[in-house]
């Protein structure tokens, strides 16, 4: 990585550039929460490159990138017009429009969760699902790096994220990590109902293609705590949220040409 790499690695994290197994799992996972939503209007809020919105459209699946990094979203718009510039925390379209709103690995990285968090509740149509995966707090690696000495140090760092929180975020102050408490705070107030709140292990696609079969035993053996109380130290919350209020009013129509003109 070069040292403009890094920083931006530091403050916004790295989108899959290459699919894999640990993918594939999530993308799987994302399916089953979202059931029959899968063919209606999905928002993925911090889409990277557009991996996973190429995947679900081609699952059947209208699919509109929101990313705040211009870099990614112009990359991510070489497959797919409906690519909008923007933050997650001022979502520029009505509200009640989507049935799905994918979150994936994104709130840890905005400048306001809260805010983000809302937003995408305002922009679920009643009854509709958001699929938000983020750091877990009780995962012994700290995935995003850390400052010392004032220089940034790539890479997963051990046991960061059990000191004490001002230390943590003295270390990492460019990335949050949440224990289920602290998700829950974000949805305090909001008119929601939980459908799935656990924690899942990763899938150690690298130490896979370093180690091969041992690697494999490793994965079955972490995937397997996910059903046991051991999963609390898992790599991401996995949370599937339902939109519960009752709109009276008809959403606005998107037009494609909105999202084009992003870039124009």
């Amino acid at each position: 990585m070069t040292e403009r790499d890094m920083q931006k690695a530091a403050l916004r994290g790295e989108p899959s550039y290459v699919w894999r197994a640990g993918q594939q799992r999530r993308l799987d996972m994302i399916v089953q929460a979202a059931g029959p939503r899968i063919t209606g209007l999905v928002l993925e809020n911090g889409c990277g490159v557009g991996m996973y919105v190429e995947k679900l459209t081609g699952l059947g699946s209208r699919v509109i990138g929101l990313e705040y990094d211009l870099e990614r979203a112009a990359e991510a718009r070489v497959n797919s017009d409906e690519i909008i510039n923007a933050a997650g925390e001022f979502i520029p379209l009505p509200s009640a429009t989507f049935d799905l709103i994918l979150s994936h690995e994104v709130i840890e990285h905005v400048q306001d969760d809260r805010s983000a968090v809302c937003e995408m509740i305002r922009v679920l149509k009643p009854g509709g699902r958001a699929v938000i995966f983020c750091p877990n707090r009780g995962y012994p690696y700290e995935t995003h790096g850390i400052f010392w000495n004032g220089k940034y140090h790539f890479g997963n760092k051990l046991f960061v994220n059990y000191l004490p929180r001002a230390l943590r975020n003295k270390l990492a102050p460019h990335v949050r990590v949440y224990s289920r408490s602290d998700m829950q705070k974000l949805f305090d107030g909001l008119n929601v109902k939980f459908i799935e709140r656990t924690v899942i292990f990763g899938a150690y696609d690298n130490i896979i293609a370093r180690f091969g079969s041992l690697g494999k035993i490793l994965r079955a053996i972490l995937q397997f705590l996910e059903a046991t109380p051991l999963k609390s130290l898992g790599l991401s919350h996995f949370w599937v949220v339902v939109e519960n209020r009752v709109v009276k009013k008809t959403p606005s129509s998107i037009n494609s040409s909105f999202f084009i003109s992003r870039f124009t």
